[in-house]
């Protein structure tokens, strides 16, 4: 099975890591000083699950490279990023590629279909606290590094099982889903109230939590989401807060989101498709969404990120 990771941060790093590790014909696309240090000193993987180190470590700049169709993508690009991606991965895509995305928010695999027409986009859903510290390194923490992943509508898919035999096999938690929808979206309703509020606080999960204000204010963008998701067609249940709030309360005191590293790294955010999402997706389907729309608001200032010397 050949492997395309399709940005190699610390989603795609560190799950393509573990499947290069595994022994698994794995290529990974990366950019700048990332790219040059994969060549040069493999890929490190520094975990709580394990150190490792992928030496020598496939490495291309552009998709274009790989020289051949691929069977799996691994998108996990940042979101604005998606598009110009997407699109750059046509002389890497034949008639069997799946392509599966490992994205934050709801709207990737949407827009991965209409950049590119025809290819076979699978959802899917990466649990997991990593970000790259240096490059050629992927630096997770945390009890928990999760992907699932599944056809809509729950079909079964031959290569998606090979897949998901391939990511168990290299010691990844690895769930075949059979409503992947649904996933998505109670990932997707801790995701955005943490991210929005870690972003905006420069706080972790600890203090967040135990503080009364942030804490109604995560519980709120937790509710807001699940109702939204509701209102589009996800079967979400009125048990589910309980459950997406058990998942806010597991997180390790000190964790923060990606987001928060991305903002004081003055790097673009991702706020337009997580809080911004919330709130764009709420106004359509008529549900209020306040806290969402006042942390997409409150952030905008920095969504752009900032350039050197501002």
């Amino acid at each position: 099975m050949k492997i395309l990771v399709m940005g190699s941060g610390g989603v795609g790093g560190y799950f393509g890591g573990r499947l290069a590790a595994a022994g698994n014909d794995v290529t990974f696309v990366a950019r700048g000083a990332h790219l040059e240090a994969i060549k040069r000193d493999g890929l490190t993987l520094d975990s709580d699950f394990g150190k490792v180190t992928v030496k020598p470590a496939s490495a291309v700049g552009n998709p274009s490279e790989v020289g051949a169709k691929v069977d799996i993508v691994m998108f996990a690009t940042k979101l604005g990023d998606t598009k110009l991606a997407a699109e750059s991965l046509v002389p890497a895509i034949g008639p069997e590629t799946i392509v599966i995305t490992f994205q934050n928010g709801v709207e990737g695999p949407d827009i991965i279909r209409k950049a590119l027409p025809g290819a076979h986009v699978v959802p899917g859903v990466a649990r997991i606290a990593s970000h790259i510290p240096a490059p050629g390194v992927i630096e997770q923490r945390g009890p928990f590094a999760r992907i699932e992943f599944g056809e809509p509508g729950g079909a079964s898919n031959p290569r998606l099982e090979a897949f998901h035999a391939a990511c168990t096999a290299a010691g990844i938690d690895a769930i075949l889903s059979r409503d992947i929808e649904r996933g998505v979206w109670l990932k997707f309703a801790m995701l955005a109230p943490f991210s929005g509020m870690t972003t905006l606080t420069g706080s972790t999960a600890g203090p967040i939590r135990e503080t009364a204000g942030t804490r109604a204010l995560m519980e709120a963008a937790v509710k807001e989401v699940l109702a939204v998701g509701k209102a589009v067609g996800v079967k979400v249940t009125d048990e589910d807060f309980a459950t997406v709030w058990k998942g806010v309360e597991a997180n390790p005191r000190g964790m923060t989101s990606s987001m928060a590293h991305d903002r004081r790294a003055g790097k673009p955010l991702e706020v337009n498709y997580l809080s911004g999402a919330v709130a764009r997706i709420g106004e359509q389907q008529g549900v209020p969404t306040p806290t969402h729309k006042f942390i997409a608001e409150a952030l905008s200032i920095d969504a752009a990120g900032k350039s050197k010397g501002s």
